[in-house]
């Protein structure tokens, strides 16, 4: 119980990959845990009945106390195992979300390096025939051109609250 709230904590902490690895191996032992349980408490059910003429009345009344004791132990193996299976879930999303978050950055960059690319891509050939070539404000005009639009998509994703 006590490792798994501590990994449940860490999770929305800092989802990281040594994290996740003590996720996977919480959840392995809980399985293996689960395992033995399982067929623990098939044997336990046969002590507790009369399948057994050996054991008698007065014995089975004992086994029967062991069986379900077995089985609150066996319901809290049951739900740490569930435990296990959200905690991995809650992991995976919190790494999504911080994945998406990456790719929103990523994107924002590359939607605002597009156009600038763009126009000095065009201003950047060696043409003879290009007409602000020969003007005199086309290097000026240029870089304003480029401070504009930029300013422009940042305004545009800040009223969007992607920014």
């Amino acid at each position: 119980d006590e490792e798994v709230d501590e990994l449940e904590t860490k999770v929305f902490e800092d989802a990281s990959d040594e994290l996740l690895n003590d996720i996977v191996v919480e959840k392995r032992q809980i399985l293996a845990l689960h395992r033995t349980a399982r067929h623990q408490k098939d044997i336990l059910n046969r002590l507790s009945t009369n399948t057994y003429k050996m054991i008698s009345k007065d014995e089975q009344i004992y086994y029967r106390d062991v069986y379900d004791h077995f089985m609150r132990v066996s319901d809290a193996i049951d739900f740490q195992r569930e435990q296990a299976n959200s905690l991995l879930s809650a992991y995976l999303s919190v790494s999504s979300n911080k994945m998406n978050e990456v790719m929103k950055v990523l994107t924002i960059i590359a939607t605002i390096m597009l156009p600038l690319t763009l126009i000095a891509g065009i201003y950047g050939m060696n043409f003879q025939h290009m007409p602000e070539l020969g003007w005199e404000m086309g290097y000026p005009f240029a870089l304003v051109l480029m401070l504009i639009i930029t300013l422009l998509f940042l305004w545009y994703f800040r009223r969007k609250k992607w920014l």
